[in-house]
C-alpha cells in the first residue's frame, strides 16, 4: 500500500512539475531552426514567427539556420534536441517529400517530430514562356497530347515541390513532358524560362508576378484549393480543367517527438494567437501566403496526409536523390 501511495505522490508530482514548466515556459531563449539558407521562404516565415512569438513571450526567440541535405540536417538535428521547448523547427513540404525522396533518413517526420502549428501555405502559378501557344490548362493538356515528349519544364531540382506539382498535373492530366533540373537552384531556371529555353513551369508566389505583371510569362493558373489574392483574376488548376488537383507549400513548426502534451498545447495556442493578429496577416499576404493554423491532431493528420500524397508521385516519378 506504502508503495502504491508512493508511485501515485510521486506522479502527482511530476505531472505538477510538467504543468509548472510549461506556465513559466519560455524561461531562457528559445532556438528556432530555419533548415534552409537565408533569404528563402522558410527563413523568411522563421524570422516572422520568431519576432511574434518573441513579443508575446517577452523572451528571446533565436534563429538558427542549418541548411544541408533539402532541409533535412536542420530537421534531423531538432528531432535529436532535448525535448523541453526551447529548440523548435520551422518544417514542411520538402520534408514531407523527403521521406521518400530520400531512400536512408536518420528521422522521420512523422515519428521523431511533434508538430506544434501549421504556421502558411503558398500557392505556385503554372506558368508559361509568352511563345508556347496556351492560355489555359486546357490548352497546355491539348498541347502536350498533340506533341508528347515535346514540351519541357523546368525546376530547382529533382525533389523540388514545384517539380512533384507538375510530376502530378502530367498523372492527372495524363500527358508526358521533359523535366529540365537546375542543380543551382531557381534563380538559373527563371532566366532561362524568361528567355524561351524552358516552356512552363510552377513557380512560387509572389517571385513570379513582377515576370507576369511584365508580360514576360503567363499564368495560366494557380496551383492551390483556392485562386490567390495575388492572382485573383487567374483560375485554379482544379477549376480550370483539371477537377482535384491541388498543391500548396506549406510550413509549420515542430519541436522533439517527446516534448510534453501540455507544452505542445500552449505553443500551439501562442502560435495560433501570432497568426492571428492584424500585422502577421499583412505580412503573409504581401509573401503571397496565408496563416493556416491547426490543432496539433489537425495538423499531425495533415502531416501523415501528405507524405503518402508525395511519397505516390515521387515513386511515379521515378526522382531520387541518394
Amino acid at each position: 500500500m506504502r508503495l502504491t501511495k508512493g508511485l501515485l505522490i510521486a506522479l502527482v508530482l511530476g505531472s505538477a512539475g510538467t504543468l509548472a514548466s510549461a506556465q513559466i515556459y519560455p524561461a531562457r531563449t528559445v532556438r528556432l531552426i530555419a533548415p534552409f539558407s537565408p533569404g528563402g521562404a522558410t527563413d523568411v516565415l522563421a524570422r516572422l514567427t520568431a519576432q511574434k512569438l518573441g513579443e508575446r513571450w517577452g523572451q528571446s526567440v533565436i534563429v538558427d539556420n542549418r541548411p544541408g541535405a533539402g532541409g533535412n540536417i536542420g530537421a534531423e538535428h531538432a528531432a535529436r534536441s532535448a525535448p523541453d521547448g526551447y529548440t523548435l523547427v520551422v518544417a514542411g513540404a520538402p520534408h514531407a517529400i523527403n521521406m521518400t525522396l530520400y531512400r536512408k533518413l536518420s528521422y522521420d517526420l512523422a515519428r521523431d517530430l511533434a508538430g506544434l502549428n501549421r504556421i502558411a501555405t503558398y500557392s505556385s502559378a503554372l506558368v508559361v514562356h509568352p511563345s508556347l501557344p496556351v492560355k489555359s490548362v486546357k490548352d497546355l493538356i491539348a498541347l502536350a497530347k498533340k506533341r508528347p515528349g515535346e514540351l519541357n519544364f523546368g525546376s530547382a531540382g529533382p525533389g523540388s515541390p514545384n517539380r512533384l506539382a507538375i510530376e502530378l498535373f502530367m498523372t492527372m492530366a495524363g500527358v508526358k513532358m521533359v523535366h529540365i533540373p537546375y542543380k543551382g537552384g531557381s534563380g538559373q531556371m527563371v532566366g532561362d524560362l524568361v528567355a524561351g529555353q524552358v516552356q512552363l513551369a510552377s513557380m512560387g508566389l509572389p517571385p513570379s508576378i513582377g515576370y507576369i505583371k511584365a508580360g514576360k510569362l503567363r499564368a495560366i493558373a494557380v496551383t492551390g484549393a483556392t485562386r490567390s489574392l495575388l492572382l485573383p483574376d487567374v483560375p485554379t488548376v482544379s477549376e480550370a480543367g483539371l477537377p482535384g488537383y491541388e498543391v500548396t507549400s506549406w510550413y509549420g513548426v515542430f519541436a522533439p517527438a517527446a516534448v510534453p502534451g501540455n507544452l505542445v498545447t500552449k505553443l500551439n495556442g501562442d502560435i495560433a494567437a501570432v497568426l492571428d493578429t492584424a500585422d502577421m496577416k499583412q505580412r503573409l499576404e504581401k509573401l503571397g501566403a496565408e496563416p493556416a493554423s491547426q490543432s496539433p491532431e489537425a495538423f499531425a493528420r495533415f502531416v501523415r496526409a501528405e507524405i503518402s500524397k508525395w511519397a505516390k508521385v515521387v515513386k511515379d516519378s521515378g526522382a531520387t536523390v541518394d
